[in-house]
């Protein structure tokens, strides 16, 4: 039973990591001009990384709050 759920976070994991080389894959091929279902694959990918980096540094600005208000 154990055995059976790290394969399915493993199958999940490389899910990710191949939706994520796609996504790239279509930035990089819309920025040379691909058909139009690969710039909004594209516009996708760089809405969601934006979304991601924001994400990220508010979480660091929150930590950052903690660790200042607590001194």
């Amino acid at each position: 039973m154990n055995a059976e759920v790290g394969n399915m976070v493993g199958l999940v994991l490389l899910g990710v990591l191949v939706h994520a080389a796609g996504g790239c894959a279509c930035v990089v091929w819309a920025e040379r001009g691909g058909p139009r279902w690969v710039r909004g694959v594209a516009t996708v990918t760089l809405a969601a990384s934006e979304l991601v980096r924001r994400s990220e540094k508010n979480r660091r600005r929150s930590l950052n709050r903690t660790t200042s208000d607590g001194e």
